[in-house]
């Protein structure tokens, strides 16, 4: 266990029920072990069976954590529109019919330039991208608690490419534009009850993830980063995270984070 694993936090969401997306390794699986440590009750959702060695770390981290939280893991293809409610129903029947917190972190890429890119291709990565996290709310919006001083959130995971121009990687950054811009409007029209809804654009972070974009477009990042020249770590985006998911974060809603160490200023 790492050390770090066994200090004090501050239970900022003791109680709390929380799915989380991709959540078998690098960003999604740091973004759960941090809500555990804060209180949380997880639901770990995964795709492929190559993942479950993932979800099983995560699984016993968590267990050996000193905190009465638990996590569930649920395997569900997020491309097939029906998964999202499997996800649902077991959050609802391991944790009852709250849930508090979503994060829609499962992506992919593909990186190809303009000419190669075919339709199969635009399929793989906004039906993941883009359509998923929509049919995830809905599926999750009727369990979502609402208040202003206790409001569900919607935290949606995108990328700085969001934002700018990398060759080869159009349906990726135009993707993660997208789910920029069904932020927005999500948050205006979930305001109303209470609940936020934020992204966070990770810069580039040391992942398996990472080692699939192109090395010169990460080098370039690493260079220009002024937080130390360096790429982030998982626990830098994650305190990122469960801060937007905690009550302090209750007058922060339709906004994009540049987590990246400074190298995209907003």
């Amino acid at each position: 266990m790492d050390s770090s694993e066994s200090k004090s936090t501050f239970q900022t969401l003791e109680g709390k029920v929380a799915i989380v997306t991709g959540a078998s390794r690098g960003l999604g699986q740091g973004f759960a072990l941090e809500f555990a440590r804060r209180g949380a009750n997880i639901v770990a959702a995964y795709t492929s069976p190559k993942s479950e060695k993932g979800i099983e770390e995560l699984t016993s981290r968590i267990a050996a954590l000193d905190r009465p939280t638990r996590c569930i893991s649920v395997r569900a293809d997020l491309r097939d529109p029906s998964s999202v409610a499997e996800i649902v129903r077991q959050s609802v029947a391991a944790f009852g019919p709250r849930i508090d917190i979503l994060v829609n972190n499962a992506g992919a890429e593909v990186v190809k330039p303009l000419e190669d890119i075919t339709p199969p291709d635009f399929d793989f990565v906004y039906h993941l991208n883009v359509r998923a996290p929509l049919l995830l709310l809905q599926a999750v919006r009727p369990h979502l608690p609402t208040g202003n001083n206790g409001g569900g959130r919607i935290i949606n995971i995108a990328s700085v490419g969001a934002r700018a121009g990398f060759k080869d990687l159009s349906l990726y950054c135009s993707s993660k534009a997208a789910l920029e811009g069904m932020t927005r409007c999500w948050a205006a029209e979930l305001g109303p009850h209470g609940i936020t809804v934020n992204t966070v654009n990770p810069g580039p972070v040391q992942s398996e993830m990472l080692d699939n974009i192109p090395q010169d477009i990460v080098s370039m990042q690493k260079k220009q980063t002024p937080m130390g020249g360096r790429l982030g770590t998982v626990d830098d985006v994650a305190q990122i995270v469960a801060w937007l998911a905690a009550e302090e974060s209750r007058w922060v809603t339709g906004q994009t984070l540049s987590a990246s160490g400074g190298w995209a200023m907003y």
